[in-house]
């Protein structure tokens, strides 16, 4: 039998084999980080620009005059107040959502249970966006299964407007992006050790006392993920505000969609786009400024 020496000795003297040819290519790391580089600013960067550079100039050069038509319009005002507003709402609420979930996924023991609800929390990723969306269509019209249930158990008296109002849509968005959030939670919070909680329990501490002293604090780093995740990814959803929101609640995606396809405005669209860029990297920034000193997020910031 080999003895423990013996087997250190095999598995230090073991190396990995590697194809030759490949160690042979001259520069093979610097090759493997500017193809990705260059695959990002062709299809990516180069794009954007090109289109940003329409907001801000025109066939005499650039101008400032469309972005100046939207700050001086209290129309884009109201659009860009609209869209904020939707995306902190969604935001909110798929976190009020995904985490208390999350959080009994980490203290349950059975693993059963855990499967069943990984499989429902990953259901929303099975189903197409559009087949999703003409679901809560049929759901949230006034004659829909939701406004009849709630006349079933008399909670009103006539059916309530859902569809194609603020309502509408936050349904729908949460519906469509919860998850993103709940993964976010749940893989910071399954790093936690649970033995934590045994010991706060063993000093004395209460479940609600534990929870608020070493989960809360620990999540945070997924809480902040997840939110802005969720949140940037709002900001310029299309699909579900088109279909489930009405001409008054439109969100900025809706009106740059309206000027690129529809009124053929592209240099208005571009201004539209580049403000929507400018306000997402603002509130990254703003949250990293804000974040930056906090010890348990200073890994994600």
């Amino acid at each position: 039998m080999i003895n423990v020496k013996q087997e250190k000795q095999l598995i230090s003297g073991y190396s990995v084999p590697t194809p030759s040819f490949l160690t042979k290519i001259p520069g093979l790391k610097w090759l493997l980080m500017i193809i990705p580089l260059v695959y990002v600013a062709v299809l990516l960067l180069y794009p954007m620009v090109e289109l940003f550079k329409m907001g801000i100039a025109d066939s005499n050069g650039l101008t400032l005059e469309y972005l100046k038509h939207i700050f001086s319009n209290k129309v884009y005002l109201d659009v860009i107040w609209i869209t904020l507003k939707i995306s902190f709402l969604v935001t909110f609420i798929s976190l009020m959502i995904s985490y208390p979930i999350a959080y009994l996924l980490i203290r349950i023991e059975s693993n059963t249970w855990k499967n069943i609800i990984i499989a429902l929390a990953m259901i929303p990723f099975w189903i197409s966006l559009l087949v999703r969306t003409f679901s809560w269509i049929v759901m949230l019209q006034e004659q829909g299964v939701i406004n009849q249930l709630l006349l079933a158990l008399g909670i009103i008296d006539e059916p309530i407007k859902l569809l194609y109002t603020t309502t509408g849509v936050v349904i729908g968005m949460v519906h469509v992006l919860y998850p993103f959030m709940f993964f976010s939670l749940y893989s910071v919070m399954k790093g936690i050790d649970q033995r934590l909680y045994q010991a706060a329990e063993g000093l004395g501490a209460r479940p609600l006392t534990a929870f608020f002293q070493i989960n809360f604090p620990l999540s945070l780093p997924g809480v902040l993920a997840g939110s802005l995740l969720v949140f940037v990814m709002s900001l310029g959803f299309f699909v579900t505000p088109a279909l489930l929101g009405g001409s008054g609640e439109m969100m900025i995606s809706m009106v740059i969609e309206n000027y690129i396809n529809k009124t053929l405005n592209w240099h208005l669209a571009s201004a539209l786009s580049l403000v929507l860029f400018i306000v997402t990297i603002v509130i990254l920034g703003l949250a990293f400024l804000a974040l930056r000193n906090n010890a348990v997020l200073k890994d994600v910031t």
